[in-house]
């Protein structure tokens, strides 16, 4: 069941994500459109303005006496007049420049002499036109048969703007969904370890009692001449429910941690482990040639070795092989625990350490998340699976920080 709500939860993530695309393709499609439909509109604009242009440099005569049409002046003009949101350059066969508007000059235009261009106006329409000439903003304008003059223009800042909106909204749509889904992820967080710190804390509590009547009824058992080795081995088990205990009620807080040399606390927990588990599994340790010196808390450290060693027997069904290798790498201590049990497949590599996510029949799927946090979290290391094949096994890997 619980295998089947997080491979739910990966398809659900799929799925949303694929709708947001989706979505974000359809909202940036109708956004360009728009801008399509508006550029096509600023440049119907442009051909009436080149109209207006060319009609006036051919227009003729009106009536007996010669002179041009005073009216058909004053519409051409002001159809000119009106474009005061598109930057354009009007230029002749040659280049130069005829006539420009709407264009943020870098040196404010003498009024007296408004034809008059300073060296830098000068130099900056050079440059637009360069740049114009690379595009397809461009109407050509025949006034007669051997002259013509050229319209260049630029997209106005209102369709400039609307280009950039769509992908300003998105960029502004992403960072909004993640600050809410990190809000929302440490606020689900912190409340998981609020009841995991209080289901431990309560479970060394309820441990307490029973661990004290134990450890008196060894001291019993004793005195009434029980077998030494079997009171000895029993008071094994006890001492390490008390220990068990002691981890429980250490989780939420800072731990105390030690100088300990990582290839004898290893030794130490595979030495519990082998005489409690089936003699059909082998536990083989192999340490590293050196010392492996590290800050550590050696009963959750402990905890976390028997964990994955337990998960590796379940793993095997009562008959295989553990082999756990200590070793260095430059500033760093590394626990590997290989098992020859059935494996998993490399989705699950990361899924198997979320709360709740176990392949037993059997179990909470906690042990694991809680192996995480101890080393991670207070030992400033990592945990992961390195490696794993299904029906072959698998290989956990730890690494500590070596201590200087």
């Amino acid at each position: 069941m619980n295998l089947n709500i997080y491979e739910t939860r990966r398809y659900g993530t799929i799925v949303f994500l694929v709708i947001s695309v989706v979505v974000v393709a359809l909202f940036l499609y109708y956004s360009s459109r728009l801008v399509a439909d508006l550029s096509a509109q600023e440049r119907a604009r442009m051909q009436i303005w080149a109209d207006a242009t060319r009609e006036l440099s051919t227009l003729g005569t009106s009536g007996d006496d010669g002179e041009p049409s005073m009216g058909n002046v004053d519409f051409l003009l002001s159809i000119i007049e009106e474009n005061r949101t598109i930057p354009v350059l009007l230029t002749d066969d040659r280049g130069n420049i005829i006539m420009h508007r709407n264009f943020d000059l870098p040196e404010p235009v003498d009024s007296m002499m408004p034809f008059f261009l300073s060296e830098a106006n000068e130099l900056f329409l050079q440059n637009k036109l360069a740049d114009l000439r690379h595009t397809t903003n461009v109407i050509h304008i025949v006034i007669t048969p051997t002259l013509n003059q050229h319209l260049y223009y630029e997209d106005s800042k209102l369709l400039k703007s609307l280009s950039l909106y769509p992908y300003i909204q998105v960029v502004i749509l992403i960072v909004f969904v993640a600050i809410v889904y990190y809000a929302v992820s440490s606020t689900k967080r912190a409340e998981q370890n609020k009841v995991w710190v209080g289901l431990s804390k309560e479970t060394a509590h309820q441990l307490g009692t029973p661990i004290s009547s134990l450890m008196a009824w060894m001291e019993i058992l004793s005195e009434l001449g029980v077998d030494r080795d079997t009171v000895a081995e029993m008071n094994k088990d006890v001492r390490r429910l008390s220990t068990i205990a002691s981890r429980f009620s250490k989780i939420g807080s800072k731990p105390q941690m030690e100088p300990v040399d990582l290839n004898e606390a290893v030794e130490r927990s595979a030495s519990y482990m082998s005489t409690r588990i089936s003699t059909r599994i082998s536990i083989k340790f192999i340490p590293a040639g050196e010392p492996l010196p590290v800050m550590m808390s050696e009963p959750l450290a402990e905890w976390v070795m028997e964990n994955l060693m337990k998960n590796a027997v379940d793993a095997m069904e009562a008959e295989g092989n553990i082999t756990i290798v200590t070793q260095r790498d430059k500033d760093i201590a590394i626990v590997e625990v290989t098992d020859t049990g059935k494996g998993m497949s490399r989705k699950n590599f990361k899924t198997i350490f979320n709360p709740g996510f176990t392949t037993k029949k059997r179990g909470w799927g906690l042990g694991l998340t809680l192996a995480k946090r101890i080393i991670e979290e207070y030992h400033h290391g990592r945990i992961y699976v390195k490696n794993s094949e299904p029906g072959v096994g698998t290989t956990f890997r730890i690494e500590f920080p070596i201590d200087r």
